[in-house]
């Protein structure tokens, strides 16, 4: 089994836990470059090229596609779904998880819990707002799927007022959200592997600063997860149609509410919090997809062959 993975680098912690599970496995694995792809339409069929040159033969490709990058990466991750490639998350489940109301809006709509959340354009509605979410503090996050550091907490109408009108002065739109004052054990993240909880942690942030991973200082803990936080997770999941993802949810009175789902996330704090092999978990399931998808290929059609093979 050959097995690709889509990044910009294979010093990333993630690539390279995943390009170590999979040759520990026996598999052929190679890293390559979004931004070094190439993808050709408008002859016989789509077309796609690494450096200008053949892209290389593979079974499966395993997509982790940063921020700063999503558009192109998006791209190629839907020319690799044309040519028929078995990707563990697709397109569209990428774009919709980095699309924070959409994500949100799907979710509500599949009877998936959410935190009272209200889109704002227009900043002179402040209190109404702040009402709708039942107060401050408030989450507020930039909806461009290309911002590194786009979510802040506003303990104060002042200090909301202040965020809203320099983020919408840039012509951004954001999203305003329900969060618990004093929310220590309440804030989780769950990692979800084709349909099953590999990890679920408990975030608590350094005193005075909000932050979502070890870099930036955010501690995790392991936590046993309740069966319906766990049916949640799973469920956030599937209706975002991604394999590999990160739950991110409130505790809110005993109900758990998905405030965001990461469909890129990193598998550093759940390896060293909780101790599991998640990179094993991906290329497992990312060698179930590519052993289905070849079960279900015509004969007369090979998939290896027609998938990643374009006309040079």
């Amino acid at each position: 089994m050959h097995l690709t993975v889509l990044s910009r680098s294979n010093a990333i912690y993630t690539t390279r836990r995943i390009v170590e599970a999979a040759r520990a496995r026996g598999h052929s694995t190679r890293v390559l470059d979004p931004l070094d792809v190439q993808m050709g339409l408008g002859g016989d069929a789509p077309a796609l090229y690494w450096r200008r040159r053949r892209f290389p033969a593979t079974d499966v490709v395993v997509p982790r596609v940063g921020l700063s990058i999503h558009q192109y990466g998006l791209a190629v991750v839907n020319q690799l779904e044309l040519l028929g490639v078995p990707t563990l998350n697709g397109a569209w489940g990428i774009a919709a998880s980095r699309n924070k109301m959409r994500s949100l809006q799907l979710l509500a709509a599949s009877g998936v819990r959410v935190p009272r959340t209200v889109m704002a354009s227009d900043p002179s509605r402040l209190k109404e707002m702040v009402r709708v979410v039942g107060g401050v503090p408030v989450l507020v996050k930039l909806l461009a799927v290309n911002e590194k550091s786009g979510v802040m907490i506003c303990e104060s109408l002042q200090s909301l007022e202040a965020a809203l009108e320099a983020i919408l002065g840039l012509g951004q739109n954001i999203v305003v959200q329900q969060y618990l004052r004093g929310a220590k054990g309440r804030d989780l993240r769950v990692l979800v592997v084709g349909g099953e909880v590999v990890a679920a942690m408990r975030r608590s942030p350094p005193i005075g600063r909000f932050a979502r991973n070890l870099r930036r200082g955010a501690r995790f803990e392991p936590v046993e997860l309740p069966a319906t936080y766990a049916r949640t997770a799973v469920d956030a999941a599937r209706v975002l149609r991604l394999e590999v993802c990160a739950v991110d949810m409130l505790d809110v009175k005993g109900v758990p509410r998905v405030f965001e789902v990461n469909s890129s996330p990193s598998i550093r704090e759940a390896e060293v919090a909780c101790g599991v092999d998640a990179a094993g978990r991906i290329v497992e399931r990312a060698v179930a997809l590519a052993e289905a998808r070849g079960r279900a290929a015509s004969p007369r059609r090979p998939l290896r062959g027609r998938a990643v093979r374009a006309q040079g």
